[in-house]
């Protein structure tokens, strides 16, 4: 990734999805032992993955912004960006940032 740089702040993280026309969204994971847990996700409705729209196969339902918000804490993530392109984006621990 070129150029990225992190967010953290709610506000930030909004700002940055919206201008490239985003909506939060969450997957519904289970794992070995059939616990559910939500992944976060990112539909920005270009047709690429990750972050294609969700079909009704794929696990990924849209949610509120204040969700999402929620469960990036939870989990303790950041978002990392880069304003080089348009959408690109990864999940990073908190803990890195510093």
């Amino acid at each position: 990734m070129n150029n990225p740089h992190n967010l953290v702040a709610h506000r930030d993280i909004q700002n940055w999805v919206s201008s490239r026309k985003g909506r939060p969204a969450l997957r519904r994971i289970s794992d070995s032992s059939g616990n559910v847990r939500a992944r976060l996700a990112l539909n920005f409705g270009h047709g690429r993955a990750p972050t294609a729209m969700p079909s009704m196969d794929d696990g990924i339902s849209p949610c509120s912004w204040s969700a999402w918000l929620a469960e990036l804490d939870r989990q303790q993530l950041a978002l990392r960006v880069s304003d080089t392109k348009p959408a690109e984006f990864e999940f990073v621990p908190r803990r890195e940032l510093n």
